[in-house]
């Protein structure tokens, strides 16, 4: 399993440079198109509209069909949709590939759930989740370092179509190492749960709240975050993109620690609902606080804190999705999963239209960073508070 789930960590990183690359062009964008900030944070938030919304669909066919299977078709409409966008020349052909992507995008969370709950214990998921986290989060620090300085001295155009082409590669290893069917220790394959039994269980909707708040941060960051360094720092592009590449290559490295000693503590003994819910919170509340630290300091300090920001993401993100499978079980890990990417990625579309709204009227950074700090803050009340104990709920299937 180990080739596979290796691959599994490249797509994510695959994902992430692609879903996150349109921000590092954005002050060229805004130079050649003519867009404002208002506009430039729908540009960003189109993406969610069809990422979010497929959610439900992909959650039903990685429970339907072979998870497996599913995210290689997703891969390959991603992989096209970026190398694409490097070609277009108006912002109604961006917007249309933009959808493209987040509809080929929407399979990858549901199939890593679906996947892992299948294949790995309880007491390895932590470390699973991590390396696909990992995955996640190299992919904006490979991004918007390398593809910073690269788009800085040859524009972005050539940026989107050499990634594009060479993703395509990702698949033929996949389609030998990939995982078929159930593990050995599923034995046959359970029936899923309908999606009105899942909406039923009290923890689904903590679920939902916690997502939403940390993805608000994700994608603040993700979308806004190399426009924050360029024109609201004034940092040059080279400045910037190793500001923002450091600060997500802290945020994947933190990943993966804590997801490995979030593990080492459920072997110990420890609840993994004390494990799961400490490093979750933990690393929200620690997020709010250097978000408000990075706009209230000056430019020395706020560099730091932009990093120890991201830090505390990936300490959060590590053991998100070991919840959700803890909870949902193999059965309906997939379906689960698509639901709580639902509603959580609505903060896709909600983030980059508001911190882009607040620019339009006020001109400045400080109530963009103070909204997502709330936000953090409620996120770890919401993991805390929302979410009962970290166990498998019973599924009484076929008793509707």
């Amino acid at each position: 399993m180990l080739p596979a789930l290796i691959l599994l960590a490249l797509s994510a990183f695959l994902n992430f440079v692609d879903r996150g690359n349109l921000s590092i062009a954005a002050p060229m964008l805004q130079d050649e198109l003519g867009l404002s900030p208002g506009r430039l944070g729908t540009l960003f938030s189109s993406f969610f509209w069809t990422y979010a919304s497929f959610q439900l669909v992909s959650g039903w066919l990685v429970d339907r069909f072979d998870a497996s299977w599913v995210i290689a078709a997703g891969f390959l409409l991603w992989s096209a949709a970026t190398a694409a966008t490097g070609l277009v020349h108006t912002v109604a052909l961006l917007l249309v590939l933009r959808l493209l992507l987040g509809m080929g995008e929407s399979v990858a969370y549901p199939s890593y759930s679906s996947i892992l709950a299948r294949h790995y214990p309880e007491s390895q998921r932590g470390f699973a989740n991590s390396i696909i986290i990992t995955g996640f989060y190299a992919g904006p620090a490979f991004g918007l370092f390398f593809g910073g300085i690269l788009m800085g001295r040859y524009g972005w155009r050539p940026f989107f179509i050499i990634l594009g082409l060479a993703s395509f590669a990702w698949l033929f290893p996949w389609l030998h190492w990939m995982p078929r069917g159930q593990s050995s220790r599923a034995g046959k394959a359970p029936v899923a749960p309908s999606v009105f039994q899942i909406l039923r269980v009290p923890s689904v909707w903590g679920t939902f709240a916690s997502l939403f708040f940390l993805n608000y941060l994700q994608y603040f960051f993700i979308t806004w975050l190399p426009f924050y360094l360029v024109r609201g720092r004034h940092f040059p592009m080279n400045r910037m993109a190793v500001i923002a590449g450091g600060s997500y290559f802290s945020c994947a490295v933190t990943a993966a620690i804590c997801g490995r000693l979030s593990d080492w503590w459920i072997r110990r003994g420890v609840s993994p609902t004390l494990v799961r819910k400490a490093f979750t919170s933990g690393g929200m509340a620690g997020a709010a606080i250097f978000a408000f630290a990075a706009v209230l300091t000056g430019p020395g300090f706020s560099t730091a804190a932009v990093i120890l920001t991201t830090s505390f993401l990936g300490m959060s993100s590590s053991n998100v999705w070991a919840i959700t499978q803890a909870l949902a079980g193999p059965q309906a890990a997939g379906r689960w999963t698509g639901l709580q990417n639902f509603v959580g990625n609505f903060a896709g579309i909600v983030a980059p239209n508001v911190t882009g709204l607040v620019l339009d009227h006020t001109g400045s950074f400080f109530w963009p960073f103070a909204i997502t700090a709330v936000m953090c803050l409620l996120g770890a009340a919401s993991w805390i508070f929302l979410i009962g104990p970290v166990t498998q709920v019973e599924w009484a299937v076929g008793q509707e």
